[in-house]
């Protein structure tokens, strides 16, 4: 795959104008279908920016923990930010930094947890869509003709035919995305359709771990972001059975 597209002589990095794609789209259907229920827009970019500064906060600190035998070895892993960010900790970090954001305003933290999760999705397939330009992410060699194969990747083996990891995850989001939307549009209890997102994409993860070849760190058998989906996937579901009692207590 590619990650720099030269025009003339300006160079676009594929991975950075998908991840603004995605952050773009997201807004905009977050904002659109907060307007038609009525919601504050205000709030909605205000969502958005806290979410933005937590998940690059908490991609960069779970990125540590994973590394941490590393960054014993080598500090200067610290202070290198031309990679580094695990996109659980990001989700963790937007989350909880949404969440003080909306105690901060006085708002239901849970009705604009649903309204935002669906463009989360999207902006997560768009980025994925990043991660193939970059080949970061990569999957376990194949033999496969859906295999691919890079060239002139910084992340993932060249020459290699690899699973398209990223292509699966990035379809997979975008298919979870219209789950959320079709079930958002069926008006569940408040909290269910950020409960259904966290049952999805814990699953989704948790599946495609065991055809990425990248390392991500791991504890025993399974990887970190396994570990990590066991827990989200163990809180959708609790999440989901018990948004009345969540809702009561908030209110």
């Amino acid at each position: 795959m590619f990650n720099d597209l030269k025009i003339g002589p300006v160079t676009i990095h594929m991975y950075g104008l998908m991840i603004a794609i995605g952050f773009l789209s997201a807004l905009l259907l977050t904002s659109y279908r907060g307007k038609k229920r009525g919601m504050n827009d205000d709030i909605i970019w205000g969502i958005f920016f806290c979410a933005i500064f937590g998940g690059m906060a908490g991609s960069r600190i779970l990125y540590y923990i994973v590394e941490l035998p590393r960054i014993i070895e080598d500090i200067s892993i610290l202070w290198d930010f031309r990679n580094g960010y695990v996109v659980y900790g990001g989700i963790i970090g937007g989350v909880l930094a949404s969440c003080i954001y909306c105690r901060f305003q006085k708002v239901s933290f849970l009705e604009y947890f649903d309204l935002v999760m669906p463009a989360v999705s999207l902006a997560q397939g768009f980025g994925r869509i990043g991660c193939l330009c970059a080949g970061c992410c990569y999957g376990r060699p194949t033999d496969a003709w859906y295999g691919i194969t890079f060239h002139a990747s910084n992340f993932a083996p060249n020459g290699i035919r690899l699973i398209p990891t990223q292509m699966i995850s990035s379809i997979g989001d975008f298919i979870f995305c219209g789950i959320l939307l079709w079930y958002a549009g069926r008006k569940p209890k408040t909290g269910r359709v950020a409960a259904l997102w966290m049952l999805l994409y814990g699953i989704g993860r948790f599946a495609i771990e065991f055809l990425r070849n990248d390392y991500r760190g791991s504890i025993g058998v399974l990887s970190t972001s396994q570990i990590i989906s066991i827990g989200i996937v163990a809180a959708g579901a609790v999440m989901f059975a018990a948004v009345s009692k969540l809702k009561g207590k908030e209110e």
